[in-house]
């Protein structure tokens, strides 16, 4: 059958997050930048297909595209990372320091592709800084500033709001790594990692990703915000939100609930390290 019980699926997640924790610092890079890319893709095409039909439940419904191609792809996506790799701690596989070493490499690598393609969308949208920010720019230009001096004008309210809102966006971005791992067929993974992404980005919750694209090209289009704006009212505390909604509402909750029994007489750490099914690794590499 094409179904993959949870059970099975949390095996999944379990031999995946010692994959993960073991690639070398250049896979890590090299995955995590083409998904910092893949996400500004997407994020532009939702707000593309939000302006055309002036719907946002629209763009909400296509921005999945581009987390679909992380998935399918074995890419590495830090805030699915946060759900997924720290279970090689969590589980006694690997050390701690060595899975925050890897989450690092990832955010930057995430990072760096996030700003590489802002640049050439930049390029792009104002005809290479030759033509003022319209459409999607100028679109672009209110959403970095409705994520940073927007909550810096609230003040402590503000901060409360985007760290909750983190939370709740990861809780369904790690879900859709997870919902990746309950079927076998490429299809079956696409459509079950579909709902959850829906359901995060049509109600404006915060992912740390998709605002290192958004939040600096929006800067470059002549948004209102400086660095301290970015990183003080979005970046740092998103991050921290969707390490919080991945971890402990994901990762650790069914962890706790569906983790494998251990074998009489054997080490946990000395697990066997191979997908206990062919969807077992790669789909949660996001």
């Amino acid at each position: 059958m094409d179904f993959i019980k949870p059970a099975d699926a949390v095996k999944s997640m379990l031999a995946a997050s010692e994959t993960k924790a073991a690639l070398s610092v250049r896979d890590l890079l090299l995955r995590g930048f083409l998904s910092g890319a893949l996400l500004g893709f997407a994020t532009s095409l939702a707000l593309t297909a939000t302006g055309q039909t002036q719907t946002p439940l629209v763009g909400a419904l296509v921005f999945p595209v581009g987390f679909v191609m992380i998935v399918l792809l074995g890419l590495e996506l830090v805030t699915g990372s946060f759900a997924v790799t720290t279970l090689a701690a969590v589980s006694g596989r690997r050390a701690w320091a060595t899975v925050f070493t890897n989450l690092g490499w990832v955010f930057l690598a995430n990072l760096a592709g996030s700003l590489a393609y802002g640049a050439l969308l930049y390029a792009v949208l104002t005809n290479a800084g030759a033509s003022a920010p319209a459409g999607i720019a100028a679109s672009i230009v209110k959403i970095a500033e409705a994520k940073t001096t927007a909550y810096a004008a609230l003040g402590t309210a503000g901060m409360a709001t985007v760290v909750t809102k983190a939370i709740l966006c990861n809780w369904m971005v790690c879900m859709g790594v997870v919902m990746a791992l309950t079927s076998h067929s490429t299809v079956g993974k696409i459509v079950a990692m579909w709902l959850p992404v829906l359901t995060f980005f049509a109600q404006g919750f915060e992912h740390s990703v998709v605002n290192m694209f958004v939040i600096p090209t929006g800067m470059l289009l002549g948004a209102n915000v400086s660095l301290s704006d970015w990183w003080l009212w979005n970046q740092i505390p998103v991050t921290l939100g969707n390490f919080v909604g991945g971890f402990l509402f994901v990762g650790l909750s069914l962890y706790w609930t569906y983790r494998p029994a251990a074998t009489p007489g054997v080490v946990a750490a000395a697990a066997p390290t191979a997908p206990s099914s062919p969807a077992a690794a790669e789909p949660a590499r996001a």
